[in-house]
């Protein structure tokens, strides 16, 4: 049963006294469960302000491999102040007789969530309706400042509070101890390149990854094929903004990809018997995942974040391409507006926690080398979208440039900047008439 707190509005504050009890009591029983709990609960998740220092002192005893049991817990409470010896021998002891069943531990826990969640959505509130009031800026910025309040909540964020060292400590406690078990839980989320996955071991939850090339390259296609990898792998929803092509281009196009048709004899419908059963079989695969398509000409990182924040089980965003976008704030140097953009993405994908990829132009300067393979300096507009990115891969052929038949189906991938581990060079294989890059069976070359 909720306790009552006043608001000194006639409302009360929502909180249960039990359930913050009978967790706590629960660890002093079983010290084994606070690693249950670790990636449950905060401290500040707790209402009564000493029930936040008893988990605080259990946090503590177990990142120093310390027995959590009354003796040891009452020692350190009297020591941080939070009771007297006899004071803190009779709360520890009442609380361990507070526990109704042990085995519904996980069940209390969530009750102290749920509790928390709405008294942040409270507070939120009061947040957003003083921001209302005050009607300082714009009212889009206004609007976008409340739905990330929300949507921080929902996620199970409190974007106001700081996350004390002891919370993390024992989650990345509890992280190792799921690697060690499930050693892929290491992974992000995987190109389905292993050329490439060798070098990334997977794109991390809150990445930018720019891919860049010049027109011609394959990029579009190249973030066409990780993003039917993914949602097909995965189970995971992903989103694509496409700024340069329609959704139906954007579909013929991974279509072609996955049924292995010329795309020429797709736009003409030029298909034979055998062609149609490859394009069902494509066409049953692709309806059966989660791809959403956006095909939105010049929208906003901000337009981007409202409509992916009501997406569920998104694993991946697809961006095609950056310089299509247009910045929130409007000015005259565009590479000012192409830097604000990009810290933009990357905010996103730390909101959202999930890998966001974004298409890139790359200046000329590649062409008017003998060495056309692209550098960092060839990022056009700006070079915050260097600093900005946590992976920058280019792809390159040959072929391209070279009349040379046995490198016909042969792609470079670059990796030109990996924040997480190495760079080097992948080798993947490009069929152009299927618009699809391949894995190939070649060797590649690490650097730093």
């Amino acid at each position: 049963m909720a306790q009552e707190f006043s608001l000194g509005t006639g409302k009360s504050i929502p909180y249960s006294m039990e359930a913050e009890k009978a967790v706590l009591g629960a660890i002093i029983i079983d010290p084994d469960q606070i690693r249950e709990l670790a990636n449950a609960l905060r401290a500040d998740d707790f209402f009564v302000e000493n029930h936040k220092k008893i988990y605080e002192a259990m946090q503590e005893l177990f990142l120093e491999s310390k027995n959590i049991d009354p003796v040891t817990l009452v020692e350190m409470l009297v020591h941080s102040g939070t009771y007297n010896e006899a004071g803190g021998k009779e709360y520890v002891a009442a609380l361990a007789d507070s526990v109704p069943e042990i085995s519904n531990v996980k069940d209390y826990a969530k009750i102290i969530k749920d509790k928390a969640m709405l008294r942040r959505l409270i507070k939120a509130s009061e947040e957003i309706s003083d921001m209302a009031y005050a009607g300082e800026g714009d009212v889009d910025e206004i609007i976008d400042r409340s739905e990330q309040k929300i949507f921080d909540i929902a996620q199970g964020v409190n974007d106001k509070a700081f996350a004390h060292i002891k919370d993390v400590l024992v989650n990345n406690y509890q992280n190792l101890q799921n690697l060690i078990e499930d050693k892929n839980a290491a992974m992000g989320t995987p190109t389905y390149f292993k050329a490439i996955d060798n070098f990334l071991i997977g794109m991390g939850n809150m990445d930018l990854v720019l891919v860049g090339a010049r027109p011609g390259m394959g990029k579009t296609s190249f973030c066409l094929n990780i993003a039917t990898n993914v949602a097909i792998k995965t189970k995971k929803t992903v989103c694509i903004f496409s700024l340069e092509m329609s959704a139906e281009q954007l579909v013929m196009r991974m279509l072609s990809s996955e049924a292995m048709i010329d795309s020429h004899k797709l736009r003409t419908a030029e298909l034979d018997d055998t062609d149609w059963e490859h394009l069902g079989q494509a066409a049953t695969v692709l309806s059966q995942t989660d791809i959403l398509i956006d095909d939105t000409s010049g929208i906003t990182a901000t337009g981007m974040k409202a409509k992916l924040r009501r997406v569920k089980n998104l694993g991946l965003v697809i961006i095609d391409y950056l310089q299509l976008m247009q910045s929130d704030k409007h000015t005259d140097n565009r590479v000012q507006e192409i830097g604000d953009i990009s810290r933009a993405l990357k905010l996103m994908a730390k909101d959202l926690q999930v890998p966001v990829i974004t298409c890139a132009q790359l200046s000329r300067a590649t062409e008017q080398r003998t060495d056309k393979t692209p550098q960092l300096s060839d990022l056009r507009d700006s070079g915050a979208i260097e600093q900005d990115a946590d992976i920058v891969m280019f792809l390159y052929r040959d072929s391209y440039y070279e009349n040379d038949p046995t490198k016909a189906n042969v792609a470079s991938c670059v990796i030109a900047k990996n924040r997480h581990g190495s760079t080097g060079k992948a080798d993947l294989g490009w069929y152009g008439q299927y618009t699809k890059f391949a894995e190939i069976d070649t060797q590649h070359t690490e650097g730093r």
